[in-house]
């Protein structure tokens, strides 16, 4: 199995979290436990067709993992791989820029 590019999967994140909707969801999922589609529709002001559409997203992107429950209900809950890649590219992106604007703050000053 290839090892994910962690460009590919910050990229995939981020155009996850870009929606106020999917971060709801995602912040719903974090503070109460897995749910599913009708629980969250129950919690939030997002129709179930909705949150179904953005459950996909979040999946896809590795931010949410879905769980078979008790009568065919599919539960999700909140998976922090791809976040956790997302977080170290970002720290990577910053490293390699604190060395430039070091230099460019010291000409300036």
């Amino acid at each position: 199995m290839a090892i994910p590019d962690p460009e590919a999967v910050a990229q995939e994140v981020f155009a996850a979290l870009a929606d106020p909707s999917r971060r709801a969801i995602l912040a719903t999922l974090a503070s109460a436990g897995p749910a599913t589609a009708t629980d969250l529709a129950a919690r939030l002001p997002i129709t179930r067709q909705a949150i179904a559409k953005h459950l996909a997203l979040l999946s896809e992107a590795g931010l949410v993992v879905a769980e078979p429950g008790e009568r065919r209900r599919v539960r999700y809950r909140v998976d922090t791989a791809s976040m956790k890649v997302a977080q170290q590219f970002l720290a990577a992106l910053s490293r390699d820029w604190d060395g430039p604007l070091a230099a460019l703050q010291q000409h300036l000053g």
